[in-house]
């Protein structure tokens, strides 16, 4: 479907994410599309001339007719505008639907080649300086932030680990703990997994943010507001830091699956559910579920996997054979080839030689569970 961009009409779009990504030219196009794929919580739009065939099942939208029209129904709908058009244009665009600098998105502009994102326009929550560093880092690209007041230097609690996919658990604590950011009251940054280079400065980070390794290491000291990026669950007497905090789940948990021929999606993902549940860890934190190429046309296992948007990986039984495992099974070789599938796939991805969970059966389904070491991208 293709939204027909007519004047004087607000057009109709589908708003997933927080931010949109714009395009209107050829290498624009190429450039949104990394874009869009690297940088969670995103939709791209871009002009139906450019169309690739896989823009349905990508769920980009694509538009025909002037650019300058498509604004008005994105203004409201996002915090934050990524725009791949010349900045003067941009302006010239936004220009009419300004209406206070509380409640306007957020407005970064990248050049054509990618090799600068331009902070235009500081919107709310976040703002367009937080937004341009963040794409920049992820683009590889330089920022461009003109302002002075705004410039601190600081973590930008709304978008903190956007580019490596993390996720709030909740939003309710989104301004207090950046209101105590910005006005360098005492912060703890609690990580226990995930990604660990998202200081993004060149400079040393302030003196009133200070990283722990635990939470009760963080509680003992008594911060005003904390940040905390676990993969866990919290006990009750943890949950104390989450008063002025915000939690962050990392996308570090592999699941490798394996199952019967037919197992139905709501057996599969009822088995995950409870796995990680026994084991105390998010379902927000799940990366992938890794299994053998036999199963890649498994309709249940592709179903779960849709439905929370986690990648789907296969690996050929000789690869799964290289990986040393635990618990073999002749059993299991005589079937597939492999002498494991759970097992050996979430090592693989996961990049680790010891899993939590080595192995579990239940029902229809063999479930392993792997914890992706700290700033690793597995091998997928």
């Amino acid at each position: 479907m293709i939204i027909e961009l007519t004047e004087g009409e607000i057009p109709a779009i589908e708003q997933r994410g927080d931010y949109a990504i714009i395009a209107i030219t050829k290498h624009g196009v190429e450039m949104a599309r990394r874009l869009h794929e690297s940088f969670p919580g995103t939709d791209l739009y871009y002009m139906s001339k450019f169309a690739k065939g896989d823009e349905a099942a990508k769920g980009i939208q694509l538009f025909s007719g002037s650019v300058r029209l498509l604004f008005p129904a994105l203004w409201p709908a996002y915090k934050g505008l990524i725009v791949i058009i010349s900045l003067g244009a941009v302006v010239r665009m936004i220009a009419p639907l300004l209406e206070d600098k509380k409640t306007d998105p957020g407005v970064v502009v990248i050049d054509d080649k990618g090799e600068h994102v331009i902070s235009v326009l500081s919107g709310h929550l976040g703002g367009a300086n937080e937004l341009a560093r963040e794409v920049a880092a992820v683009m590889g690209a330089r920022p461009v932030i003109t302002t002075a007041s705004d410039v601190q230097k600081t973590i930008p609690v709304d978008l903190f680990g956007r580019r490596f996919g993390w996720e709030w658990e909740s939003a309710d604590k989104l301004t207090p703990v950046s209101a105590s950011v910005v006005n360098e009251e005492r912060v703890a940054v609690v990580q226990e997994s995930g990604e660990r280079h998202w200081w993004m400065h060149d400079t040393p980070m302030p003196p009133n943010i200070r990283v722990y390794a635990s939470i009760p290491a963080a509680l003992a000291d008594r911060p005003q507001a904390a940040l905390v990026v676990t993969h866990r669950l919290l006990t009750r007497e943890e949950e104390a830091i989450l008063d002025n905090g915000v939690l962050y789940r990392p996308k570090v948990i592999v699941l490798g699956i394996g199952c019967n021929r037919g197992t139905s999606a709501e057996e599969i993902e009822a088995v995950i559910k409870e796995t990680l549940e026994e084991l105390k860890f998010s379902l927000k934190s799940v990366k992938a579920v890794a299994t053998i190429e036999l199963k890649k046309d498994e309709a249940g296992l592709i179903a779960v996997c849709e439905k929370y948007g986690w990648p789907f990986v296969w690996y050929a039984p000789e690869e799964l054979n290289r990986v040393p495992m635990e618990e073999p099974s002749d059993t299991v070789f005589k079937y597939t080839g492999a002498y494991g599938v759970s097992e050996p796939a979430a090592k693989l991805y996961a990049g680790v030689d010891k899993l939590v969970l080595t192995k579990k059966k239940s029902g229809n389904v063999t479930i392993s569970v792997g914890l992706m070491p700290y700033g690793g991208e597995g091998r997928p």
